[in-house]
């Protein structure tokens, strides 16, 4: 709880979004009222089961533009990820006497396809290449042309950023990647529901991307895997999802990922221009009382709701401790919160050491009122001056 029994203003919208009150309804619904086992058809109970996975099937497809039969369900974006990278490199070590496969990689990736990497080199089944990247985080297109005509194993891009926001040029670094014949996966994490994806025009290998982030369940997840795509799986026993992903579905959290996916679908054009007009608003705010405040990233090709900002002088930890009670906001990436290690993504944009130590990642999302984005300005220049020695309060209205 915040100051004076309120919770403090959510803007960390990149880390996880609240559960919307609708999927909420339904996902009780098929936790308590509906829950066969959608694989126990001989009764109405799995048949309801199945049904429900058959229509979150063709919602999601609805939403990312593929078909029904290359959906394969997972318990989050992480699991998607390791079962794409392993599953194609297990699966052509073991068609090939190579000793080692090759991965090209972004720099700026998230930690589940950096670690999966490095792990398969440490347990040299592959080597890594590092993908060049410019200060805002895209991907230089004619180093990935030179890796490309090197023909690595599997490219992986992530189509936006999980810390600066920057969304990538999918659609250019797809057509290189199918030029030269190469399986790619794109970390969408971040980006379904909230840019258009096509999975099917832009001829993706793997697409991976989970519930939490478009206000659905956590624990939920998917990998679209392109037709005729051999994968070798992570686990055994049961024969569900093709063999390729066994166990028992969670109908009440793949339920949950469907609807997200069609209340994105109706609603994400609408949703993502005033998530992006709020943040346009509390940028400006914030310049005009920190006028030295900087913005990282590429401010003309972000999320809607990413505002990823460095405070010269002030320490991430120091303002964040501040800020605690008040306003819930990151130094970076959920997943690497507790590392003392600056930013691997901002270290790969070439950003100097005391910008990193002053960065912070802001994340609105559709929850996100003008109330909260005045009062966050408020808050935050108020704790800067506060840090900085200052008894001056700073107000500012919309």
């Amino acid at each position: 709880m915040g100051i004076n029994g309120k919770r403090p203003i959510y803007l960390d919208y990149h880390a996880t979004t609240p559960v919307d009150n609708r999927i909420g309804r339904q996902i009780q619904y098929y936790m308590s009222e509906s829950f066969g086992n959608p694989n126990s058809i001989e009764h109405i109970y799995g048949t309801e089961g199945q049904l429900a996975v058959t229509e979150a099937k063709q919602f999601i497809s609805q939403l990312v533009h593929c078909s029904v039969n290359e959906i394969i369900f997972t318990s989050g974006a992480t699991e998607s990820i390791n079962l794409a990278i392993q599953g194609i490199i297990h699966g052509a070590s073991r068609k090939s006497c190579v000793k080692k496969r090759v991965i090209a990689v972004s720099p700026t990736e998230h930690k589940a396809v950096l670690e999966t990497c490095n792990y398969l080199q440490r347990q040299g089944l592959a080597s890594v290449i590092m993908l060049d990247v410019d200060s805002y985080g895209r991907i230089d297109l004619q180093h990935l042309v030179r890796v490309c005509s090197a023909q690595p194993d599997l490219l992986c891009v992530m189509a936006a950023n999980n810390e600066i926001g920057t969304i990538n040029d999918i659609k250019s670094i797809s057509s290189i990647a199918k030029e030269y014949d190469i399986p790619f996966l794109c970390d969408a994490s971040q980006a379904v529901g909230r840019i258009h994806i096509d999975f099917e025009e832009l001829g993706i290998t793997f697409l991976a991307f989970t519930s939490h982030k478009i206000y659905g369940p956590k624990g939920i997840g998917a990998l679209i895997i392109k037709n005729g795509t051999e994968v070798e799986p992570l686990f055994f026993g049961g024969g569900q999802q093709r063999n390729i992903r066994p166990g028992t579905l969670n109908v009440p959290g793949i339920v949950g990922l469907g609807e997200a996916c069609r209340l994105r679908s109706l609603e994400m054009i609408k949703d993502e221009y005033q998530i992006m007009l709020r943040r346009d608003k509390l940028q400006d705010l914030l310049l005009s009382l920190i006028p030295e405040i900087r913005i990282n990233g590429d401010v003309q090709n972000r999320l809607s709701g990413n505002l990823h900002i460095s405070i010269p002088g002030i320490s991430n930890g120091d303002i964040i401790t501040l800020l605690r009670s008040k306003i819930a906001i990151s130094s970076g990436s959920a997943c690497s919160s507790s590392s003392p290690l600056p930013s691997h993504v901002l270290k790969a944009i070439g950003l100097p050491d005391e910008q990193i130590r002053s960065s912070l990642r802001i994340g609105l999302g559709k929850y996100t009122s003008n109330e909260d984005v005045e009062q966050a300005a408020n808050i935050i220049a108020e704790s800067v001056k506060k840090l900085r020695g200052s008894t001056n309060r700073v107000t500012y209205s919309i």
